[in-house]
Formats: C-alpha cells, sequence, structure tokens
C-alpha cells in the first residue's frame, strides 16, 4: 500500500471516530508504529490532525478542509436529501453555475434526467460525472487546479465564470452564521463563489445541518445577498425566524429521515 493511500484511510477513520491509536494503526496497516507517527506528522502538518499521546485526533477547526476524496463520503444522505430538495428547482434548459463541493456532485446525479442543461462549474469531479451526458452543455471555468480539492481556482477560473449569466448559482460553504455570515475555509474559493454569486440569477446556498453556527477563516457574502437555502434538516426556530425576517426561503428535508441524527 502507497503512504498517501494509507494516509487517507487514517483520516477516513478519523472522520468516523475522530481519533485514532498509533498501536491499533500499525496493527491494521501492517507497518510499524514510527512509520504511522510520520504519517501523523504529515497530516498534521497538513492541517488535517492534531497530534495526542499515542495517537492523533481530528482537526475539526473551520480554517482546514479534508481532501474531496474524504469529504464526499462525510453525510452522503444529507447531501443526497439536499441533492433532490435543488432537483425539484432546475428546470429543462436551466443555466447553473456549480461549485466544486462534494454537495455538487450529488446534484449533478440527481439532474440528469433533465434535457438540456447547461453546467458552469471549475469542480473537476464535476465535470467527470457529467462526461456521458448528451444534450447538455457542459461548461469549465478553467483555472488552476487546487492540490487535493478537485477544484479549478484563480484569476481563470474567475474570469470564465463572471463571462456567463446563469439562471441558477449553487454553491456550499464551510460555516453559515447570523453575524459572520456564509464563510469558507480558503480565500481562492471564496473569491470564486463570489463571482459565481455576482453571475447568476438566483443565489442558492446548499449547507447541510452541522455547518450552521459555524464561523470559517474567508467570509464568501452576507447572508442577505442569497436568495434560497436548502438543508437537509430543519434549522432552529430562530435560523427559521431570521431567515424569514430576511426574505430568504429555507427548504428542507423532513426532520422524522434524521430522528437518529437529531438524537445524537
Amino acid at each position: 500500500m502507497l503512504a498517501a493511500e494509507r494516509r487517507n484511510l487514517i483520516l477516513e477513520k478519523l472522520q468516523d471516530e475522530k481519533k485514532v491509536i498509533v498501536s491499533e494503526l500499525g496493527e491494521q496497516f501492517g507497518v510499524s508504529e514510527e512509520t504511522i507517527r510520520r504519517d501523523l506528522d504529515k497530516l498534521e502538518k497538513e492541517g488535517l490532525a492534531v497530534k495526542s499521546y499515542g495517537g492523533a485526533v481530528l482537526n475539526e477547526s473551520n480554517s482546514f478542509d479534508m481532501p474531496f476524496n474524504i469529504r464526499k463520503k462525510k453525510n452522503m444522505k444529507g447531501k443526497q436529501k439536499i441533492a433532490e430538495l435543488i432537483g425539484e428547482l432546475v428546470r429543462d434548459d436551466d443555466h447553473i453555475i456549480l461549485d466544486p463541493s462534494t454537495t455538487a456532485v450529488s446534484i449533478v446525479k440527481k439532474l440528469k434526467e433533465r434535457k438540456r442543461l447547461t453546467i458552469i462549474t471549475n469542480s473537476i469531479e464535476v465535470l467527470v460525472e457529467l462526461a456521458d451526458v448528451s444534450g447538455w452543455d457542459v461548461i469549465s471555468t478553467g483555472g488552476t487546479l487546487k492540490e487535493n480539492y478537485l477544484a479549478l481556482v484563480g484569476a481563470r477560473a474567475m474570469k470564465g465564470i463572471a463571462s456567463f449569466h446563469a439562471d441558477k448559482a449553487v454553491f456550499s460553504c464551510k460555516g453559515i452564521d447570523m453575524q459572520k455570515g456564509i464563510t469558507d475555509a480558503n480565500e481562492m474559493f471564496s473569491q470564486v463563489k463570489q463571482t459565481m454569486l455576482e453571475s447568476a440569477q438566483q443565489k442558492i446556498l446548499a449547507v447541510d445541518h452541522t455547518k450552521f453556527d459555524k464561523v470559517a477563516f474567508s467570509e464568501i457574502c452576507m447572508i442577505s445577498d442569497i436568495d434560497l437555502v436548502v438543508t437537509d434538516i430543519r434549522p432552529s426556530d430562530e435560523w427559521m425566524a431570521y431567515f424569514r425576517e430576511k426574505g430568504i426561503e429555507c427548504l428542507y428535508g423532513e426532520e422524522s429521515d434524521y430522528d437518529c441524527i437529531c438524537q445524537q
């Protein structure tokens, strides 16, 4: 097994269990404890883990984000519910801008029954997912590939997006807070998403329940800048009242679908 593959498996275990033990990992992967410690050193340097005595814990700071292939396995049921709700909003012939989120991949899978869509995206994963779809226009923004994210960013990506006028922009975030607004872990992603919002008539935030009342490093926009929030679980009464006050519609999955989550 390659070291990179082993570290990804360690990250998956961290996502699921929040902590790992060096001795257990050594037995699991059939390598020395020193090798595991080097893996944890690298994960800590990348901001993904925090070493502790005998192991490591997940770095849950909103200033860092997991690699795409790790994030896409998190809260899959919630992402599918969000994708279903957004799928109901999309009509044939729509022009849609999608960000490089894991939720965006779930969304395009739900949209494949639609006809003559135009998808503009900086997501490599979305481009690959739509490679065999006929009758659509699938447009890459161009830009610089961001390591571990399968995303195109930078000035070229922003220029590519700015040249279009779409019906809808669907984007995600790392945090949504009543005072601090909508934020992301990385300034480059925030800048691209700001351009997406400027280039679309309807601005849709696709965000799962874990992002509410969280603040990440870089501001994308204020909540009043968006038109619609789509989430997996009904937000609190306080949030629903806030959205009504701001004139923002909120669509959410049935709470009964997530009773096991709500009771944790």
